[in-house]
């Protein structure tokens, strides 16, 4: 088979060989101290690498720790590449004609090629012809597969259901989701116009409404207007009783917008659309239930404010959401009624919209993170558009990590990362970047680190520590840091094994927070909390409380106002909602303002908060980390297996052995270590082990492959593969003790294949 060649001419498709690149510099984030630009001289030796799609890429070797942006090799939508015989008598310099797409294409004879040779070539198609489906109307949009890939086109005027249409593939955007306008295939009219817009524009729709009891001037109040939950505010001049008119972007029939009706049930809270197409906070208890599905149905404002009814604070209901105020270059972290704040309905640059997310938020899990999975495949920037290769060293992994992650620009997060520990011979087809992120996150979580403490309830979770910053002089650095490697790790499907309290938990949400969840923080002193709410009022003064907290830092005691001036003010009867409410601020919020901002705004640089409306906190939590437990006939059951196991599967003797090994002769901790040799981490995917992924995200089993004892006396793991290469032992007890070294040593090295 020839060896693909190059044609220069650009009147014609191109032949090139595949995947050549050189290395630049990153480029520095915004609000990121400017650092030395690592440098990738262009006549270093080249290494090869593997890349989406099969083939080969070369790449530049630097012995440097960085980011290095990797450039692309750049292509339109409309191009197509393909591979293609040279016919028998063409010379090199002739061109030759080939029918490619339904097309004919011409094709120059590249230098040094031969008759019989393959060369690899791309061209621009041409336009795509269609038949408009059933039910789509004029304006309306349709999806197409062009070329494995789904396209959008809108139904041009005049157009009928059965007829064809004509359209071309619009330029190629860092967003994804193109789209393409078509116009009737007997037509000759010139190019066809493209939409990049998040979806199809709704319709609007005028409503009336009767203010119901209750609700004051000024005062948001729910309703169910065909079928959809959205919030209203009552105009200064109306008053309860007096009929109202608002517009809503809403589809005009029932069955389109029950199936996309948002209904959370955690804690009461719901989100409902706002007149200002954002997601807007209400709850949801038994006085304001809705009464019925029907048009203009009043739902009702009792939790509206995210206080109760009686104005009362309460432990359980009285809440707040926190929110970024003053300007984006650095924002001010604050705690707002649920009321006050609204999120975005759409996403730059992606087709989602209120219609599209109100649907994944119905959507069972299972469903709901394929949901989530493609939309993040839309975000992240295609490997032919470049990457970005994180070289790391290991005896400075934390300091290497922070320095590369900095020098990443808010574009390039959404790249695909590539990970190299630096004078190791591991090739990251995925093993790699999954030992790099359980290794950054266990030293940014280890609390000897300083900047995280265990949770108030178990050392399973991880609280932020209010000291970090007496530890850590930078400790504003890392937690951005980890913020950007959240959102990340998010977008890419990987898994972070360390879990964090729920508050932190439903701050990245943008969840509503109440005084209840110091459980996870500070059960004992909520429970003082509580019991100021069951003491005699007259006896408040007595205690000789103010407002003020005792925070202890490495064996030091600091006095803390809970509000200005709060060291002179006296608890009693007439201020214990406020001292409770200026408690729930500081507990969930102000205490650890600092590192939470930072996390926060480094999260939301990877990941839109739209995206993550779709999820509850507990849903985030299992897609964040993981099953927490492993289910040994989940495991068994999405297995494969290799060599001579590969006809008997898991009835071959020494397979049961491993099996009976793992499920009663393990305890949970070795069964994660195993999970750890194979795959390179100790967790599985939210879905259980049928997710577990291989090569640059796509699913691939654990699977069992047999070797010979000649070969090795020890298991071997091939973690970019998740394969584990089993010797055939003699007996179950041979199989135990060297599977248990094996899956104890603290080698990190990765086999390559």
């Amino acid at each position: 088979m020839g060896q693909d060649q190059s044609i220069s001419n650009q009147q014609y498709p191109s032949s090139s060989y595949p995947g050549a690149g050189r290395s630049s510099g990153g480029t520095n984030g915004p609000g990121n101290r400017p650092r030395p630009t690592p440098h990738v001289s262009p006549f270093q030796q080249p290494a090869y690498n593997s890349q989406p799609g099969g083939g080969r890429t070369t790449r530049t070797v630097n012995t440097e720790p960085g980011a290095f942006e990797i450039p692309g090799h750049q292509r339109s939508a409309g191009q197509i590449r393909a591979q293609v015989r040279i016919p028998a008598g063409v010379r090199p310099g002739q061109h030759f004609a080939v029918l490619l797409e339904g097309q004919q294409v011409m094709v120059r004879c590249p230098d040094r090629a031969s008759p019989g040779d393959l060369i690899a070539i791309e061209f621009q198609a041409s336009t795509f012809i269609v038949q408009v489906p059933e039910g789509v109307q004029p304006g309306q949009t349709f999806d197409v597969m062009v070329r494995g890939a789904r396209q959008r086109v809108t139904c041009p005027d005049g157009v009928r259901p059965g007829m064809q249409i004509r359209f071309s593939l619009p330029p190629a955007s860092d967003g994804g989701g193109l789209g393409g306008a078509g116009e009737p295939a007997g037509s000759t009219g010139g190019g066809m116009g493209s939409s990049n817009t998040s979806g199809p524009s709704p319709f609007e729709k005028l409503y009336e409404v009767v203010v119901p009891q209750g609700v004051r001037p000024g005062e948001p109040f729910v309703l169910l207007a065909d079928g959809q939950r959205v919030t209203v505010t009552c105009p200064v001049d109306a008053r309860p009783n007096q009929k109202i008119r608002f517009k809503l972007p809403i589809v005009p029939t029932n069955e389109q917008l029950q199936a996309y009706e948002m209904r959370y049930n955690k804690d009461g809270w719901v989100r409902c659309l706002g007149q200002d197409v954002k997601f807007h906070w209400f709850r949801v208890d038994g006085s304001n239930r809705e009464q019925g599905g029907t048009t203009n149905a009043v739902v009702g404002v009792g939790g509206s404010l995210g206080r109760p009814k009686n104005g009362k604070f309460s432990i359980e209901n009285t809440a707040f959401v926190r929110a970024f105020k003053g300007p984006p270059q650095s924002p001010d972290l604050v705690l707002l009624p649920p009321s006050e704040v609204s999120i975005d309905t759409t996403v730059p640059g992606t087709r989602l919209n209120f219609h599209t997310l109100s649907h994944g938020a119905q959507l069972p899990f299972d469903k709901k993170i394929e949901f989530f999975r493609e939309h993040c495949n839309s975000l992240r920037t295609p490997w032919e558009r470049g990457h970005m290769e994180i070289r790391v060293r290991r005896a400075h992994l934390l300091a290497d990590s922070l320095m590369a992650f900095e020098g990443i620009s808010t574009a390039n997060m959404r790249k695909i990362f590539r990970f190299e520990f630096l004078g190791e011979p591991g090739i990251d087809a995925g093993g790699v970047a999954r030992e790099w992120y359980d290794q950054v996150t266990d030293a940014l979580f280890n609390p000897d680190f300083g900047l995280f403490q265990y949770s108030g309830v178990d050392q399973m979770c991880m609280q932020i520590s209010g000291a970090s910053g007496l530890v850590e002089p930078q400790h504003h650095r890392y937690f951005r840091f980890l913020g950007r490697l959240l959102g990340k790790a998010l977008l890419d499907g990987q898994i972070v094994r360390h879990h964090l309290v729920r508050p932190v938990i439903k701050h990245i949400l943008g969840w509503p927070v109440v005084l209840a969840d110091m459980e996870y923080l500070d059960a004992e002193t909520l429970q003082n909390l509580g019991k100021l709410q069951e003491m005699d009022p007259s006896v408040l003064g007595d205690l000789c409380l103010d407002f003020t907290v005792t925070e202890n830092f490495l064996g030091q005691s600091h006095t803390v106002e809970l509000v200005p001036g709060g060291a002179n003010l006296t608890l009693g009867p007439e201020n214990l909602d406020k001292y409770l409410e200026a408690n729930l601020r500081f507990r969930l919020c102000d205490r650890v303002k600092t590192q939470l901002r930072e996390l926060l705004l480094g999260f939301y640089e990877c990941m839109p908060e739209a995206l993550l409306s779709i999820f509850d906190f507990q849903q985030l939590e299992l897609l964040l980390c993981g099953m927490p437990n492993l289910d040994i006939e989940d495991w068994i059951r999405n297995t494969g297996y290799g060599g001579e196991f590969a006809r008997l599967g898991a009835q071959h003797r020494v397979v049961q052995w491993f099996w009976e090994v793992v499920r009663n002769d393990f305890d949970q901790e070795q069964r994660a270590r195993l999970l750890q040799f194979t795959t390179g981490t100790s967790g599985v995917p939210a879905q259980g082990f049928a997710f577990l992924q291989g090569n640059d995200g796509n699913i691939r089993k654990f699977t069992i492959n047999s070797i010979s004892l000649d070969q090795s006396v020890f298991p071997r793991a091939h973690t970019c593969f998740n394969r584990i290469d089993l010797p055939l032992y003699k007996t179950k007890k041979d199989l135990k003790e060297r599977l248990s070294l094996a899956i104890q040593m603290e080698s990190s090295g990765f086999s390559i294949e």
